[in-house]
């Protein structure tokens, strides 16, 4: 039997993915304890974005050999360090799709409509003439410029169209010919798109190059009076840039699923301004993702310690080292068995 960590509780639902086959161990607290997850014998995490998967991390735990995240970013974990030492990193990168790309246009007509600041205002005591102080805007007709068309990028520019949005994008990595397939405009630079937007949504993963890409410089490229949308990290944006952005009304609003850090601080300013509209990183988290999420995540945990070759391997690299390390963790010489992984893990 194998012995995986759970980072997140495993749900009841999902325990008979695991019967006869492994044992769920965990989670004991939030950030776990390597030293008693070796003790335990794991030999796979199903990971979350809450612990850092790193050298320090495998060194202490050295019977794992496949950390599974449930989700597309893996920003907490160190591939390369992975990959050095025969651990697979799988991902799921299609299951949170559909619902972080309708939860980006969702934050999208939050805030051209004024849903937050509407709200209050009925609250009010004082009886007002809501038709006449009524600001909202239909997206109908608007210019929306996505930065990134990976899977969820590409999800937002279908619906951005059927809205009736004319849709640009920056994407040094997307082809014309995908570009015409989803009737949208690329443009050269990030400038471009910041420059023609009146609703800027990020899909891009946290990277070195991608650390605040939007920041004070790249916001003084948009449009007075623009709108920025963000379900993919919160490093992605240096929230101080943002604020005295919105302070001065260069910017008219924001949707924030995600921050740096996480979860923010309760004194964030960002968390109490009527012009933007703030949830706890959920884009992602509907029942119908979760279910795919949980799902993919033990099937390709299950399929590495199996010797199966799992179809969202982020580091192929890593798998003569792997048979390696699963040769010695788990006493077996089982072959893998070859298929061809994802080779995109963008949002």
């Amino acid at each position: 039997m194998y012995r995986i960590w759970f980072e997140r509780g495993l749900p009841a639902m999902y325990a008979s993915l695991l019967d006869g086959v492994a044992i769920a161990v965990g989670p004991d607290r939030l950030t776990p304890d390597p030293a008693l997850i070796a003790a335990a014998g794991t030999q796979g995490v199903i990971a979350s974005s809450r612990v850092r998967y790193d050298g320090a991390f495998f060194d202490r735990v050295p019977t794992v050999c496949v950390v599974s995240r449930t989700g597309i970013g893996y920003d907490n974990i160190s591939v390369a360090d992975a990959t050095e030492r025969g651990v697979a990193i799988c991902v799921t990168p299609d299951a949170p799709t559909i619902s972080t790309a309708e939860f980006a246009i969702t934050l999208m007509l939050a805030v051209l409509r004024h849903l937050k600041p509407s709200e209050n205002m009925l609250r009010g005591e004082e009886r007002r003439d809501f038709f006449t102080e009524y600001n909202g805007l239909e997206s109908y007709g608007l210019t929306l410029g996505l930065i990134g068309v990976g899977r969820i990028g590409s999800r937002v520019a279908k619906i951005a169209n059927a809205l009736g949005m004319r849709v640009l994008a920056y994407d040094p990595y997307i082809s014309p010919e995908r570009a015409q397939e989803l009737d949208i405009e690329l443009v050269p630079t990030l400038n471009a798109a910041l420059n023609a937007a009146d609703v800027v949504t990020l899909h891009v993963p946290l990277m070195p190059e991608t650390h605040h890409i939007i920041n004070a410089a790249s916001l003084a490229q948009m449009k007075r009076g623009a709108y920025l949308i963000n379900t993919a990290r919160g490093g992605l944006v240096d929230e101080r840039a943002l604020i005295e952005a919105l302070d001065s009304g260069h910017l008219k609003g924001a949707g924030l699923d995600v921050f740096d850090p996480e979860p923010p601080a309760s004194d964030n300013p960002l968390l109490h301004r009527e012009n933007v509209i703030a949830t706890p990183h959920i884009a992602g988290a509907s029942m119908q993702s979760k279910d795919r999420l949980w799902q993919q995540a033990i099937a390709q945990a299950l399929q590495v310690l199996r010797g199966e070759r799992p179809p969202n391997l982020l580091n192929p690299e890593c798998w003569a080292r792997l048979q390696e390390r699963r040769a010695r963790v788990l006493g077996d010489g089982n072959r893998q068995t070859e298929t061809t992984p994802a080779s995109d893990a963008r949002g």
